[in-house]
């Protein structure tokens, strides 16, 4: 593995998204990087979706991250409010086949229920492949209506579904690397599990006014100081132009 800059300094422009390079993923999950837009005042959604937080750099940038994963994973919540696919640009799709890669990552979404919108492009695509993981405690019904989409159907036990939704990419899949967009049950549930290895964040120049912040991640329990985790800043670069700034977090963990 390559070592990282242990003194990043603030660099001005986009960064490349690229060609990153990440560690080797521990064998029971794949190594996990998330991705999020932030207001000045800690707003992640406004109207149900992050847009208008962050710019079109912002959004290439989330094309960009897409290039160097197997998989882009969402909750339900987060299909269900703004839809979801795991699709690059045309223009980023080449530098994924000359790599061996299918031209878009594989896209996940996670349900204990089976609620999801059917009628979505997560479901109806064909230029990209997804699987949706189900608790065994989903009705049947919402099983076999989501497998007549064609998307493949995990049935996993409700007491460890992310974790075992984990395994399941990391051993039955093949999945190296995985990104998560949301929502904050889903990544609040991977904090819990000490699973997020690196953060990528854009702050945007916005406030939003008003009581509609929504906290990044919710996890499945009340947190405390014991619980903080540590994470050494990797890159930092602002945009002039937009006057974004874009930060990447790698956790402090042995192997990385």
């Amino acid at each position: 593995m390559p070592s990282m800059p242990t003194t990043p300094r603030l660099a001005l422009g986009k960064p490349d998204y690229t060609s990153l390079v990440f560690p080797d993923p521990p064998e029971d999950r794949p190594y996990i990087i998330s991705n999020m837009v932030m207001s000045l005042d800690g707003t992640v959604v406004i109207e149900g979706t992050e847009r208008g937080l962050g710019s079109p750099t912002d959004q290439l940038l989330m094309r960009e991250l897409r290039v160097n994963v197997d998989v882009v994973m969402n909750g339900a919540g987060t299909l269900r409010a703004s839809g979801t696919s795991s699709r690059v640009t045309p223009e980023l799709a080449p530098l994924r086949t000359a790599r061996g890669l299918t031209p878009h990552p594989r896209a996940a979404v996670v349900s204990a229920s089976g609620d999801l919108p059917l009628e979505r492009l997560f479901f109806t695509a064909r230029d990209f492949d997804a699987v949706v993981f189900l608790s065994d405690g989903a009705p049947a019904d919402r099983r076999t209506a989501i497998e007549a989409t064609g998307r493949s159907v995990v049935v996993l036990p409700a007491a460890e579904l992310l974790a075992a939704t984990l395994r399941h990419l990391r051993r039955e899949r093949g999945a190296r690397t995985l990104l998560v967009e949301g929502g904050p049950r889903l990544l609040g549930g991977l904090v819990a599990l000490g699973a997020v290895d690196e953060y990528f964040l854009t702050l945007g120049p916005v406030v939003v006014a008003g009581n509609t912040a929504l906290p990044a991640a919710v996890a499945p329990r009340t947190p405390s100081i014991a619980d903080l985790e540590r994470y050494d800043l990797v890159s930092a670069h602002v945009e002039p132009t937009t006057s974004e700034l874009f930060l990447r977090y790698r956790a402090q963990r042995p192997g990385n």
